[in-house]
């Protein structure tokens, strides 16, 4: 069997950098630790043997190799490696953006992948909420129009209202109707949150929200993900690779070369 070193499939040397900089104590992830019941109301996500494996003119390559976690009501989680280590298809995984090869994943008490497509894109429009790297506004709507389309297709009363009130609390009542061209990129990244938050997920999925933006911006943005998800509390899954972010987080999952090859339990570390 062969391991994809990289999401494009190219070769990516292991790094240790990230290991060593996450601060909390390492516990080794073995492949026969004992998961708890999978209707267990604590867990809010939980995840057994996901694999995924693609075919290419060199032969079957394995991107992602019988990982398991779960993650409980409330917490925050990272997932962290070196680039080409599998996060971000882990993270389409769990979310169910795509299937995997083999394995099973349970939303609260509900079995994700025994879902068709309609059902996995309902189930996400209940209970998820994403936030992506390339932001992935719609360029033809204004920032409130970006906010208000998750609460349309849910069909909720005073949608409006609710975008405005979302929009405010990210720093944006000003810029309500700006495009995505009129804005920043941590404006951009802000209506974003907004967005991923104003349909009150119980999971929110985080690829690299900050790896457009600059240091600085990139370091307000995550603070004010964390003070949302916080005041909110909601489960927040983040794919990242600060070092800073991951050590805020209750649970940090490493992946190297697509197996989970750490998990580690600690408190978040406080801001300064």
């Amino acid at each position: 069997m062969t391991i994809v070193r990289s999401e494009d499939h190219t070769d990516v040397a292991p790094s240790n950098a990230m290991s060593a900089a996450v601060s909390a104590p390492r516990t080794e992830w073995a492949e026969n630790t004992p998961l708890t019941n999978m209707t267990d109301a604590d867990f809010l996500l939980t995840a057994r043997a996901l694999t995924k494996k693609v075919t290419s003119p060199e032969g079957e390559l394995t991107i992602l190799d019988d990982v398991s976690l779960s993650v409980r009501r409330g917490e925050t989680a990272a997932v962290v490696g070196p680039s080409g280590a599998g996060k971000s298809t882990l993270l389409a995984l769990l979310a169910g953006l795509d299937e995997p090869t083999t394995g099973q994943v349970w939303l609260g008490d509900e079995e994700l992948t025994a879902l068709d497509e309609d059902g996995r894109a309902r189930l996400r429009n209940r209970q998820v909420g994403f936030i992506f790297q390339s932001f992935h506004l719609l360029p033809s709507l204004t920032a409130l129009e970006n906010v208000l389309l998750p609460l349309e297709l849910s069909g909720v009363d005073h949608e409006a209202e609710r975008a405005r009130k979302a929009l405010t609390r990210v720093g944006l009542d000003t810029r309500l109707h700006h495009y995505p061209r009129q804005l920043s990129g941590g404006e951009k990244q802000r209506v974003a949150i907004a967005r991923a938050f104003v349909t009150e997920p119980a999971l929110l999925f985080a690829d690299e929200p900050t790896g457009n933006l600059d240091n600085k911006t990139g370091e307000r943005i995550m603070n004010l993900l964390f003070e949302l998800n916080a005041a909110a509390e909601t489960t927040l899954v983040l794919v990242t690779h600060e070092v800073a972010a991951a050590n805020r987080c209750h649970r940090v999952f490493e992946l190297e070369a697509g197996c989970l090859v750490n998990s580690t339990s600690n408190p978040p570390t406080p801001r300064h």
